[in-house]
């Protein structure tokens, strides 16, 4: 083991706590996002999110091109990013850069891939969870503080801007930039994407984090109800089979049935005897429906 792995292992044993003293200068919130300053490529980048649903480390394409770094330097990336909203990202490559974390007095510095995005977000860079552990980092959205060790012995504690930290979050939910996270995981089927999206939802509105309950208004509520309902009904019309090809209705037991066109006669017949005998099976309306 290397003497750098070995300082990086030594400072996992400091203990990384959260105190009353860490909420004296927070000013009370709801939804307040931890976010950061970082130190990369030797410019001071504002609006970084610490994002514990994210699965990889993003900078925006905007941000890469205001640090003034050539695409030259971008690695190709082979696989896929899809967004909160499951739409695929545009990757435009990956590079490591050596990105420092600070408070003033203590300091850590270490190599982090980050995936050129092309996606418009609130954020400049976005910290993965991946990452935060391999920092040894703990987030707290109560104290609003990130704190992780340095290697030296001593724990780094970096305040979240809390007035650039409401901004960023009520322009995410206004324009829908910026609350994104990213897998690299491909969307499976439409119905449970979209029920994991209502569930996302409701959980960067209202996330319950280190057992602190998020209030939410009623009206916030009964939003959040009306558009899971709007989905969930989508959802229903998209599941409903429909017939192939062209029908012909047919009265049975004094209700109207659709049978393929396409069925001889005989067949038809052997149909209708069926649906009759089983006439009392068929529900016609809600009251018909068992409980």
């Amino acid at each position: 083991m290397s003497v750098e792995a070995q300082r990086a292992d030594d400072a996992f044993d400091v203990d990384v706590v959260f105190t009353k003293a860490d909420l004296r200068d927070v000013v009370p919130h709801d939804n307040d996002p931890v976010v950061i300053s970082v130190i990369t490529a030797r410019r001071k980048v504002h609006h970084v999110l610490v994002d514990q649903g994210s699965s990889a480390d993003v900078m925006c394409w905007t941000t890469f091109n205001k640090l003034q770094l050539s695409p030259d330097m971008l690695r190709p990336y082979t696989g896929c990013l899809y967004s909160f909203t499951r739409d695929q990202v545009e990757v435009h490559g990956h590079l490591e850069l050596r990105s420092t974390f600070t408070d003033g007095t203590a300091s850590r510095t270490e190599n982090i891939r980050y995936l050129i995005v092309n996606a418009p977000s609130a954020y400049n860079i976005l910290l993965d969870r991946p990452t935060l552990n391999r920092l040894g980092a703990i987030s707290s959205t109560r104290h609003m503080k990130m704190k992780l060790p340095d290697l030296g012995g001593k724990v780094i504690t970096i305040k979240s801007d809390q007035k650039e930290a409401k901004r960023c979050y009520e322009n995410s939910l206004k324009t829908k930039r910026g609350v994104f996270m990213v897998t690299t995981r491909a969307p499976h089927s439409k119905e449970v994407a979209r029920t994991e999206i209502i569930h996302a939802e409701i959980a960067r509105e209202g996330r319950v984090q280190r057992g602190v309950p998020t209030v939410t208004t009623r009206e916030q509520s009964e939003e959040r109800a009306a558009r899971a309902e709007i989905t969930r009904a989508e959802i229903a019309r998209e599941r409903r089979p429909e017939l192939a090809g062209d029908v012909r209705e047919r009265e049975i037991g004094r209700k109207i049935f659709k049978l393929g066109s396409a069925l001889d006669q005989a067949t038809q017949d052997q149909i209708a005897e069926i649906i009759t005998r089983h006439l009392d099976a068929f529900a016609w309306s809600a009251s018909d429906m068992p409980i």
